[in-house]
């Protein structure tokens, strides 16, 4: 089985473009740590950190119906209810589940599943 690193996505409403276009489905990529460093740099993030948002999906938003290509110019232009689907996808595909170990219950002997708890640990 391939590691997936894109994922298929169908706006709620969509984006209409100028023409009156309505694009709905769209590719979004897995972020790498420059897309999540490098807007920090940017000006517009510096002056409304909630800018941070925009430049990360136009980073990882690689298709957008028949669009050439999605910049933030095109992510300021949806609709509230899109942008939020796509912050949800963003968050939902970037998020690592967090690591588990199995064990055996002293008092009882069941095997259980625990979760590793970097920030108990100490590490």
């Amino acid at each position: 089985m391939a590691f997936q690193t894109e994922y298929n996505f169908v706006l709620p409403r969509g984006y209409l473009d100028k023409d009156g276009i309505l694009h709905k489905e769209g590719t979004m990529r897995l972020a790498n740590a420059g897309d999540e460093i490098l807007p920090l740099k940017d000006p517009r993030v510096q002056q409304n950190p909630g800018y941070l948002t925009i430049i990360l999906l136009a980073r990882v938003i690689t298709s957008l119906g028949s669009l050439q290509g999605v910049d933030t110019r095109i992510i300021e232009r949806l609709y509230t209810m899109d942008l939020a689907y796509l912050q949800d996808l963003y968050q939902r595909i970037n998020t690592m589940e967090s690591p588990h170990y199995k064990t055996i219950c002293p008092h009882c002997g069941q095997e259980l599943t625990a979760p590793i708890n970097f920030m108990e640990a100490g590490l």
